[in-house]
C-alpha cells in the first residue's frame, strides 16, 4: 500500500522518467515512448488524488475548529462531508488492488449463451442488460461492436467495448460461466430450468503492444448485417467475420457503416483476444492464478443466480451472496467484484 501513496517516491519516479524524454533517441521508439508517458501520467494522477484528499481533510479540520458546538447544522454538514470522503477513500484504496499491467485499460466484453436455445439466449440478454446498467452506474462509456439476436428471444452473441478508468481491472472478475435457475417463461408447464452463459472479458490493447498476426492465418468473410445496427447495414455486405485459423478464434463486427471500419474493429478484438491468450499462458506458471483459471472453465460456473425456489445470487469463488436479485440484475454487482479483488486467492502477484 505504501508504494501507492508515497508521494515523494512518485515524484522522484516522475523526475527520472521525464529525464528520459529528453534523451536524443527517445522518440525513435514509439512503443517505449508511449509506455514512459503513460507511466508519468499514472503517477501524476495518483499525486492529484492524494492532494485532493489532503486538501479536503485540511479544510474540514479548519472548519471544525471554527464552528460553534451548538450549531448542529454545521456539525451535520461536516459529518456528511467526512462520510463522503470516507467512501471516496475506500474506492481509492480498492484501486490499489488494480495493479496488474492491464487493469487501467478499457475492456471488451463478449457474451455467449450455452446449450439450451431460447432459455440460454434470454439469460444472455438479461446479463447484457445487467452489464450495461453497471456501466451506466460507473459512468463508463459503452459501444456495441456486435450483436446477433436470438431466434425467438434474447441474443446469440454480443460484443461491447467499455471505456473508462480501470474498466478491465474491475470487469476481469466477471469472466466465466454464469448460471441461472428459474421457472421458465417459455415453458407452458412452468417447469424449472437451468441456463448457462459464458462471459469473457479482454483488455483493449493499443498500438504500444505488438501482437504478431500473420495475414495467411486469417480467413475473412463478409456478409449482410442484421439486428441492432440500423437499416443501412442490411443493404450491403458490410459485416465482417475473421477466423484466426491457428487458434480457432472467431470475431465479428457489424455495427459500423463500412466494411473497412468493421474489419478494423474486428481486428482490434482479435488482437485483444490473442493478447489475452498470451497472458493466460504466462499465468499458468503461477499456481495462485492457475486456481483462478480453473474457476472459469465451461461447466464450472463462477456465479449462480437463483430465482426459484428462493432468491439468491452467490459467487462460488468468494462465497459473496445476496438475496436482492433485482438490484443485481439492475447492475449492482460491485459487492461481487470487490469480494473477488480483495480475496487472497485472486490477487495479482
Amino acid at each position: 500500500m505504501r508504494g501507492f501513496f508515497d508521494l515523494d517516491e512518485r515524484r522522484e519516479k516522475i523526475n527520472k522518467l521525464e529525464e528520459k524524454t529528453f534523451e536524443q533517441d527517445f522518440w525513435t521508439d514509439n512503443q517505449r515512448a508511449q509506455a514512459v508517458l503513460k507511466e508519468i501520467s499514472d503517477h501524476k494522477k495518483w499525486i492529484e488524488k492524494v492532494d485532493y484528499f489532503t486538501s479536503e481533510l485540511n479544510d474540514l479540520e479548519e472548519l471544525t475548529n471554527l464552528i460553534d458546538d451548538e450549531n448542529s447544522g454545521e456539525v451535520d454538514e461536516i459529518s456528511k462531508s467526512l462520510e463522503r470522503l470516507t467512501l471516496e477513500l475506500d474506492r481509492l484504496e480498492l484501486t490499489t488492488l488494480l495493479s496488474g499491467r492491464d487493469d487501467a485499460r478499457n475492456a471488451i466484453l463478449t457474451i455467449h449463451p450455452g446449450a439450451g436455445g431460447t432459455e440460454s439466449q434470454d439469460w444472455a440478454e438479461m446479463l447484457f442488460r445487467m452489464y450495461n446498467r453497471w456501466c451506466e452506474i460507473k459512468g463508463y462509456q459503452t459501444k456495441l461492436l456486435d450483436y446477433i439476436a436470438g431466434d425467438e428471444a434474447g441474443l446469440k452473441s454480443a460484443t461491447v467495448q467499455i471505456e473508462g478508468e480501470y474498466a478491465y481491472g474491475y470487469l476481469k472478475a466477471e469472466s466465466g460461466v454464469h448460471r441461472l435457475v428459474r421457472i421458465s417463461p417459455f415453458d407452458a408447464n412452468r417447469r424449472r430450468h437451468t441456463s448457462f452463459v459464458s462471459i469473457y472479458i479482454y483488455p483493449e490493447i493499443d498500438d504500444s503492444i505488438e501482437i504478431d498476426i500473420n495475414e495467411d492465418d486469417l480467413r475473412i468473410d463478409t456478409y449482410r448485417a442484421s439486428g441492432a445496427g440500423g437499416q443501412h447495414v442490411n443493404k450491403t455486405s458490410s459485416a465482417v467475420r475473421i477466423t484466426h485459423i491457428p487458434t480457432g478464434i472467431v470475431v465479428q463486427c457489424q455495427n459500423e457503416r463500412s466494411q473497412l471500419k468493421n474489419r478494423a474493429t474486428a481486428m482490434k478484438i482479435l488482437r485483444s483476444r490473442l493478447y489475452q491468450i498470451q497472458l493466460e499462458e504466462q499465468r499458468k506458471k503461477k499456481e495462485q492464478l492457475e486456481k483462478s483459471k480453473k474457476k472459469i472453465e465451461w461447466g464450472s460456473q463462477i456465479r449462480s443466480y437463483v430465482f426459484h425456489p428462493y432468491n439468491m445470487v452467490k459467487d462460488h469463488r468468494t462465497d459473496a451472496e445476496t438475496s436482492n436479485i433485482q438490484a443485481v440484475m439492475d447492475g449492482d454487482i460491485d459487492m461481487f467484484i470487490e469480494a473477488y479483488l480483495t480475496h487472497p486467492d485472486f490477487r495479482e502477484n
